[in-house]
């Protein structure tokens, strides 16, 4: 049955539209992204048919062009429209952050942190740079990787640091395999920063790792930095 001839409040926009988006499933709202089907398929058992494929909408974000592709009833056009539809989300979030609201609370951090890295197919390594009230200057990307490293030069990060002159920090990266307990290496590299930050007067406050499903860690509130 197409999705025209269901009754009115279960149709995915007009279902939005009485009840709220928090009230639809994945599948409705990734149907209304779609707008329409395929042969034989409804907006809503496309969208499903791709969870099922991807088994997740996280696992949608994060995937390549090649991979969005390959999927039954989506193409290059979609991919594009999804990709722009998640940079608006990153860019309107940084600009109510970036109004005045300290970043004191590593919740409110990794918030802001999860829009830009959580829905990234490779290690992304950035950092927080913050003024003396601890508000958001600007978050700077410095190093991609691979899925599971990616090279950080400290000397790009005390560079960046001392060019926008920032008077704190938190450093960032993401951990594409979904789960975010820092590594070794993790802790290693955050004390070399932070010392290195030290003998510029900088403090470095946290170093949060993302995860996927929501999940982040932090190194601050584990008392680990």
């Amino acid at each position: 049955m197409a999705i025209k001839d269901w009754h009115h409040l279960d149709q995915p926009r007009e279902k939005l539209l009485h009840l709220g988006a928090d009230s639809l499933s994945d599948a409705e709202l990734l149907a209304i992204f779609l707008r329409v089907g395929t042969q034989g398929m409804s907006a809503v058992d496309l969208a499903q048919s791709l969870l099922d494929h991807f088994e997740c909408l996280s696992a949608i974000f994060k995937a390549s062009e090649d991979a969005f592709c390959q999927a039954k009833g989506v193409g290059q056009a979609k991919y594009v429209q999804l990709q722009a539809v998640l940079e608006m989300s990153r860019r309107h979030f940084a600009s109510g952050l970036s109004k005045g609201d300290a970043m004191t609370d590593p919740a409110l951090a990794a918030q802001f942190l999860q829009h830009s890295l959580s829905f990234q197919n490779r290690e992304h390594f950035g950092v927080l740079l913050l003024d003396q009230q601890h508000r958001l200057i600007r978050f700077e990307i410095l190093f991609t990787g691979t899925l599971n490293q990616a090279s950080v030069h400290i000397r790009e990060v005390i560079a960046t640091v001392l060019k926008l002159d920032a008077a704190a920090v938190i450093l960032a990266h993401n951990h594409p395999s979904g789960h975010p307990a820092p590594s070794d290496s993790d802790h290693h590299l955050t004390q070399k920063i932070k010392h290195a930050l030290d003998l510029i007067d900088v403090r470095c406050l946290d170093h949060i790792i993302i995860g996927d499903h929501g999940r982040w860690h932090s190194m601050a509130q584990n008392q680990q930095i």
